[in-house]
């Protein structure tokens, strides 16, 4: 068989180091492949106007998978303040380069899992009956609408004639806003289509049917965001009855979601919502599990086999100036897994796992977040692995 083409893109700050470190356990555990690189991020908007140029859009229609490290984001001003002064007043504005990719390559199906490593020092922890300390096993996977919503970027300050002239047509729009000068309005949309809605509700029904998850549950705000939500749940009703009877459908509103989180998280398996609400489920959850550190996503579209690979975590951009990198790589490698499931290489995926686990379990290596340790460059003369080391203690339990 032929090596498979992986697109690695580093991206900002620590990005470029766990990608590096993960990509050395893919290949101490036997996976084959040729990286390339495309360039993505910060650098390439300050001096091209441009964090996701067209060459690297390129690579990945070409290559289908990609490895994603992290991404540096700024408000629009402070994005223009740093562009090369050749680029400067050009009217280019700042837009994230991963929304940028869900949405050029229509990755709509994003699943985050959020699940506990026996062992892990970060672990959830409540208390029981009679002052007990109860540490519940937190085992849930997020499926978040990736391309549409709050994210979907339509939005106006100041919004043009036509767009206003719209909004004066609803009557709830006039009754709370028709009295405030147009140029004090700013307005972010929240556009759902049926047809991508479908898309995420079936893929977490078919991945709960196909991993043994008894449950799938809605997690959106239906009682008051009425014909967005309410589409997603009406829908999630009429596949479930149609297709799914065996699987429950519960259905949570956002709010009382993050205040049951704490208290009942091993309840819930798979958990669908749209874009915004799914980032923050998912958020909550992976807080459970030890925070971004150990939070991995996979972002795919069925239909044209594209589909990127990333941690949840930000580029932290202090830590890579730091001689040696702390970061906790785990999410990163967890990551690789997920991409490792998608291309049909599970065994491998499975044996990386298992060394993941092992690890924690034994703890003998634990990075500075796992130590409870504030992230400062002396850290690892206290005993913290660095993110080297944990790689190689992950590399050592898949030999």
């Amino acid at each position: 068989m032929a090596k498979r083409t992986i697109v690695s893109m580093p991206g900002d700050g620590i990005g470029r180091v766990v990608l590096e470190e993960t990509i050395r356990v893919l290949e101490a555990a036997g996976f084959e492949a040729d990286y390339v690189e495309g360039d993505i991020g910060w650098e390439f908007w300050c001096k091209e106007g441009n964090p996701l140029p067209q060459r690297t859009l390129d690579l990945i229609e070409k290559h289908k998978i990609a490895l994603f490290g992290a991404i540096t984001s700024k408000p629009k001003d402070e994005a223009a303040e740093e562009l090369i002064p050749e680029l400067q007043n050009k009217g280019l504005v700042y837009s994230s380069p991963i929304v940028g990719l869900r949405q050029h390559f229509g990755l709509d199906i994003c699943m985050r899992p959020c699940r506990t490593f026996t062992g892990n020092p970060l672990n959830f922890i409540r208390r029981g009956a009679n002052d007990t300390i109860e540490e519940p096993a937190v085992d849930a996977v997020i499926f978040r609408q990736n391309t549409e919503g709050l994210y979907g970027g339509v939005e106006w300050s100041n919004p043009p004639d036509t767009v206003y002239h719209a909004l004066m047509t609803h009557p709830k729009f006039v009754k709370n806003f028709g009295e405030t000068a147009r140029e004090e309005i700013s307005v972010s949309t929240r556009i759902f289509t049926k047809n991508a809605t479908e898309r995420i509700l079936r893929a977490s029904f078919a991945f709960a049917k196909e991993n043994g998850y008894k449950s799938v549950t809605l997690c959106e705000k239906p009682n008051v965001i009425r014909e967005t939500s309410g589409m997603m749940y009406k829908m999630a009703q009429q596949i479930q009855k149609a297709d799914y009877p065996e699987i429950d459908l519960w259905n949570t509103n956002i709010d009382a979601q993050m205040m049951w989180l704490t208290k009942n998280p091993e309840n819930y398996g798979v958990i669908v919502a749209g874009n915004m609400f799914g980032d923050i489920v998912s958020d909550g959850f992976a807080g459970l599990i030890g925070g971004l550190g150990f939070a991995s996503s996979a972002q795919m579209n069925p239909d044209s086999g594209v589909a990127v690979f990333e941690p949840t975590h930000g580029s932290a951009p202090k830590y890579a100036d730091y001689d040696v990198s702390i970061v906790n790589p785990i999410a990163m490698v967890e990551s690789a897994c997920a991409m490792l499931d998608f291309i049909e290489e599970k065994e491998m995926a499975i044996k990386i796992r298992k060394a993941v686990s092992e690890v924690i379990s034994e703890g003998k290596t634990r990075t500075y977040d796992m130590m409870k340790m504030s992230g400062r460059p002396d850290v690892i003369q206290k005993g913290a692995a660095s993110t080297q080391q944990m790689a190689d203690a992950i590399i050592a339990k898949l030999a």
